[in-house]
């Protein structure tokens, strides 16, 4: 089950999931009393669900190091077993996120072409659609190859997840100057640059400000800075919506303001409620893999279902495949940026 709220907030979930889209089924890993106990109180979940017991369960301060010893006995280890099997098209897991990292790359191996996966997830923007960005933690460096891989998986998964059919992609960087940034950030530009027949529009570098405007539809960095830009978002959006609770409080004529402004509050909430955006994707192994954040509500959850439900009737593995092998046969007419012939 996994989670800060476990089988209650996650049944939940598949639960209103499964309300939506009624194709669905699941396995559910867990404690086969406790699954049981919150599958009576959910109608939706009375059939195409199948339980399998397990004891073990890997807790949110186990080290990746013991969670892959554990990988044959806990439920984590085993939902990601029955993706590999092909029991299951995707997991979804809302518990420690490095174990999980860990045993699903142990497990599923990454694609043929893909020197690391990444972790993508949507977030909002002021425009018509979400912006994927990736890597959001799970490569600290990187370099030029990594992050032109990135973008290609990147691109697949706003296709797929986003229906955009030449997705604009753009790396993160402290400025727009095609001279800005690393040796590695500068390369991978200029590789991009030079695939123009993948089904992507490279868009050069966009800083950090810009992300959400809603004008890029991938955003691309190393998993360090990424990170950092993914809890800054975050963080911002809390001291907007905190420092509004306060300010709609501090007097009468302040609460009475608040009433007239209702409508507008409730819009900018649900626009910012990560609850909207939850399912981080771990994207490039040969199988997938759909994190939910720990302390994510039942919509949440069923919006982490959706995206690894899509992503699995959409291929989504194939389909970065087909552009990997597009560009690895492109790849003798282009040397490397600093290549010597």
């Amino acid at each position: 089950m996994g989670g800060d709220q476990g089988a209650e907030v996650m049944l939940a979930g598949a639960a209103s999931a499964r309300v939506r889209w009624p194709e669905l089924g699941f396995l559910v890993f867990g404690d086969e009393a406790a699954i049981r106990a919150q599958v009576a109180r959910h109608p939706a979940l009375r059939e195409g669900v199948e339980i399998v017991h397990t004891d073990d369960v890997i807790a949110g301060a186990d080290k990746p190091s013991q969670a892959i010893r554990r990988a044959k006995t806990s439920s984590m280890g085993r939902a990601i077993a029955a993706v590999k099997a092909g029991e299951a098209g995707a997991a979804v897991s809302a518990g420690n996120t490095g174990a999980l990292m860990a045993m699903a790359k142990l497990a599923l191996r990454t694609m043929k072409g893909i020197d690391r996966p990444a972790l993508a997830a949507m977030l909002p923007t002021l425009g018509d659609n979400d912006v994927v960005m990736l890597d959001l933690g799970a490569n600290t460096e990187c370099d030029a190859q990594n992050l032109v891989q990135f973008a290609v998986m990147g691109a697949a998964y706003s296709r797929v997840a986003l229906d955009i059919a030449r997705p604009r992609v753009a790396l993160l960087n402290i400025g727009t100057e095609e001279l800005k940034g690393t040796d590695g950030i500068r390369d991978a530009a200029a590789m991009l640059r030079a695939a123009d027949y993948l089904p992507m529009e490279f868009c050069g570098f966009i800083e950090g400000d810009r992300t959400s405007r809603g004008d890029i539809d991938v955003v691309v960095s190393d998993g360090f800075s990424g990170n950092i830009a993914l809890k800054t978002a975050e963080g911002t959006a809390r001291f907007v919506t905190d420092l509004l609770r306060r300010s709609f409080t501090s007097s009468f004529r302040s609460k009475m303001g608040f009433l007239l402004s209702r409508p507008a509050l409730h819009m900018l909430r649900h626009h910012l409620d990560p609850n909207n955006h939850n399912g981080a994707v771990f994207l490039g192994l040969q199988g997938i893999i759909v994190k939910s954040h720990g302390s994510a509500d039942a919509k949440g959850v069923a919006n982490a279902i959706h995206v690894a439900a899509k992503l699995a009737n959409a291929d989504i593995t194939r389909r970065i495949a087909e552009d990997l092998a597009h560009m690895q046969a492109h790849a003798p007419a282009q040397a490397a940026p600093g290549a010597v012939a």
